[in-house]
């Protein structure tokens, strides 16, 4: 019976992992939302879902067999690199706009 109950509690700490991974995918528009059928991001949640599992790797470092804590560190730098690339995408039309507004300025100083 003992054996049964940790083999189950190593499936939930697996499956709660996958659970804010996926969830944090979803909100940076990596994964389409099965409830509207579309991509959606917010970089916000994808952070909150993040800083969740961060907490859970703090909270838990040392108490975690071997495998369950390289698969927790390999999906929080999966997470991390996609985060920083959208958040990248997020910035460059901001930086564009920037730039588009410069060189509009210059041209009316010039006239």
């Amino acid at each position: 019976m003992q054996e049964g109950k940790a083999r189950s509690s190593d499936e939930l700490f697996f499956h709660l992992v996958f659970m804010f991974q996926t969830a944090a995918l979803q909100q940076m528009g990596k994964l389409i939302n099965p409830l509207t059928k579309k991509a959606e991001r917010n970089l916000d949640q994808a952070k909150f879902s993040i800083d969740i599992l961060e907490l859970l790797q703090e909270k838990t470092r040392g108490n975690l067999k071997e495998e369950e804590s390289k698969y927790l560190e390999n999906v929080l730098f999966e997470l991390r690199m996609n985060y920083l690339e959208e958040q990248k995408k997020s910035e460059e039309p901001a930086k564009e706009e920037k730039k588009e507004s410069e060189s509009e300025e210059k041209k009316d100083e010039s006239t």
